[in-house]
């Protein structure tokens, strides 16, 4: 695979392209012979070539970034597919990384790429039923309550697909994945000012589309 030549997927450069690393599953099972070492190092070791601290990495990551994709594609298979472009564009542009965020923050902004790119690809508008699975709930609670429950994630998961994926992304981070402005900004690749207005309007929308549940 050394011999493939082309621009990167993100990129647009004319480099050669690095050989596509074996597939993620065999990644995932890799024996993690670096698992102490944290992810500047593995990221380092990566982009000269080791597959085994790429498997550590794409390991410690892939649970958060395929919620991510989940919530802004809105069905699992998709968002599969966009981790998995996005963890084969890492790998690719892992030598052109200059470690000026965390590895982490990276590979959020890629996958949103990836993301955001597949909408702006997709043929029809999302199907409002095509919504995530809503989040477990308390095993103890009354099964009224546990319907209750269930039906206001739910209305959440519409509520927050039918709002722009500029503004979703923004409250995903935020809201479900704990960034920070500065850090939502580098992912989207935008101004803190900016991030903080798209804040403002998923709330609000949200809100508003919520009310009825309050």
């Amino acid at each position: 695979m050394r011999n493939q030549t082309g621009p990167s997927p993100l990129h647009g450069t004319t480099r050669p392209l690095r050989p596509a690393p074996r597939t993620l599953a065999c990644l995932a099972a890799a024996p993690d012979t670096l698992r102490d070492a944290d992810d500047r190092v593995l990221a380092i070791r990566a982009s000269e070539g080791d597959e085994e601290a790429f498997a550590l990495l794409v390991r410690r990551h892939s649970s958060r970034l395929l919620a991510l994709a989940q919530y802004l594609l809105g069905n699992r298979a998709d968002a599969e597919d966009a981790v998995q472009d996005a963890f084969l564009s890492a790998w690719r542009r892992l030598p052109d990384f200059r470690h000026t965020s965390s590895f982490g923050t990276w590979m959020y902004r890629i996958v949103t790429n990836c993301c955001l790119n597949a909408l702006r690809n997709r043929p029809q508008p999302l199907s409002l039923d095509a919504v995530p699975e809503p989040p477990a709930v308390d095993a103890d609670s009354s099964p009224p309550r546990m319907a209750e429950t269930r039906a206001a994630a739910a209305a959440l998961m519409r509520a927050l697909l039918e709002i722009g994926p500029e503004l979703r992304v923004c409250w995903v981070l935020r809201e479900l994945h704990g960034l920070h402005y500065e850090e939502i900004a580098l992912v989207v690749g935008t101004t803190e000012q900016t991030v903080r207005g798209r804040l403002f309007r998923a709330r609000r929308a949200l809100m508003e589309a919520m009310r009825p549940w309050r």
